[in-house]
């Protein structure tokens, strides 16, 4: 077994440093578009006049698509490494991106499969190259890139803001595209290298029987956690925008995006101190009590300073648990966790594409947005089950 120090500074060489720093800035690319239409979502319901059902197949065309993207790039990863399946998800979200100006709501939905898709083969690409290449700082790590991708769904909301009030969406649309295109082209020139992959035992033993109990228990985490970051997060502006009264002629509700990411932000900032320090189970179940906290006060909010607040509470509650999952992920599965990585990855998509549309078919059913999103409570309740069941913190 290779000791952390050796392999952290393997992961520390120069050229490893530098496709970390630009894995970063494709995440931030990243967290931009994937969450470019939740702050968008009342200006294309305008132009199409959909109702909430319709609307939420926005989300289902984004993460139906990346679900397909994930099932692609595990063989691909499996056969030629983490290069060819990050490099071409980066491309496809740039393309997509600057597609999603169509002239009709058909091609909007194929813009944003075309983005999705590309979320599909970057994000695991990224996610699980990370995990491999820091060792025992993965969690760490994951956090800091993870945090890059807050960065970007920050920005999100004040783009779409500045850029309706002047009518520029087209011109953001290219530019962030172009901009994925020249990343993608200088990453494909990265030597990338092979990560040091962590080992929790004997050759045999990375190459035993997988725990499919574990599997199962994780791949609900998985599923359930990025469905309730995406509900939440794709229907806030709506949501903030009928819960309060605003003036006439703004779109200050759609800052409400802004203050979820902005506590996923700051979050994960403090998660990758935190983590050294503290348990990760630990700080896993009181991420979830506090997100669930935060979600209350949204949905019972009827003024914009406690709607924004509880948008920020909910985000920092959920900051650290996806680092944390798959931080557990590589380390209790070792070398195992490749053959397994896409189809958790899989789930994650699953749940982005499932949870955000069925909150919007209970809202057109029910004729309340709040009830609808009551779904994403409940998934904090589901996750701090499943977690209390999985004893982390008693786990080798």
């Amino acid at each position: 077994m290779m000791p952390s120090k050796t392999q952290t500074a393997e992961a520390a060489a120069p050229s490893q440093q530098i496709i970390f720093y630009q894995l970063c800035l494709g995440f931030v690319l990243n967290g931009i578009i994937i969450t470019f239409v939740g702050p968008m979502l009342t200006v294309l319901k305008a132009k199409w006049s959909l109702n909430d059902g319709q609307a939420g197949l926005f989300s289902t065309a984004q993460f139906a698509a990346s679900l397909v993207g994930v099932l692609a790039s595990s063989p691909l990863m499996s056969r030629k490494g983490f290069k060819p399946a990050i490099v071409a998800g980066i491309a496809m979200q740039g393309i997509g991106f600057a597609l999603l100006n169509a002239p009709t709501f058909a091609l909007a939905l194929v813009a944003c499969a075309v983005f999705g898709l590309g979320y599909g083969f970057v994000t695991p690409g990224t996610n699980l190259w990370v995990g491999e290449s820091f060792g025992e700082r993965r969690a760490t790590a994951l956090s800091i890139v993870n945090l890059a991708w807050g960065a970007g769904a920050i920005l999100s909301a004040p783009l779409t803001y500045l850029t309706v009030r002047t009518n520029s969406v087209p011109t953001l649309l290219y530019i962030v595209g172009a901009v994925c295109i020249l990343l993608a082209l200088t990453l494909l020139r990265m030597p990338f290298g092979k990560p040091q992959t962590p080992q929790t035992g004997s050759a045999e033993e990375s190459r035993g029987p997988l725990p499919f109990g574990l599997l199962a228990m994780l791949g609900i985490l998985f599923f359930v956690y990025v469905g309730t970051e995406n509900s939440t997060s794709f229907w806030a502006a709506e949501h903030a925008r009928r819960a309060a009264a605003w003036p006439p002629n703004t779109f200050a509700f759609t800052f409400a995006p802004m203050f979820f990411f902005a506590g996923l932000l700051s979050g994960r900032g403090v998660a990758a101190a935190v983590l050294l320090r503290v348990r990760e189970g630990s700080v896993a179940v009181s991420g979830i009590l506090l997100a669930a906290a935060g979600l209350v006060v949204f949905l019972l909010a009827h003024s914009p300073i406690m709607l924004f607040f509880g948008a920020l509470l909910a985000g920092l509650g959920l900051a650290s648990l996806y680092p944390v999952y798959i931080a557990w992920l590589s380390k209790w599965l070792g070398a195992r966790a490749r053959k397994v990585g896409g189809a958790m990855f899989a789930l994650a998509a699953a749940g982005a594409s499932t949870m955000p549309t069925l909150v919007g078919v209970v809202s057109k059913y029910t004729s309340s947005l709040r009830l609808g999103l009551l779904v994403p409570l409940l998934g904090c309740a589901v996750m701090l089950a499943v977690v209390l069941a999985l004893r982390p913190n008693s786990r080798s």
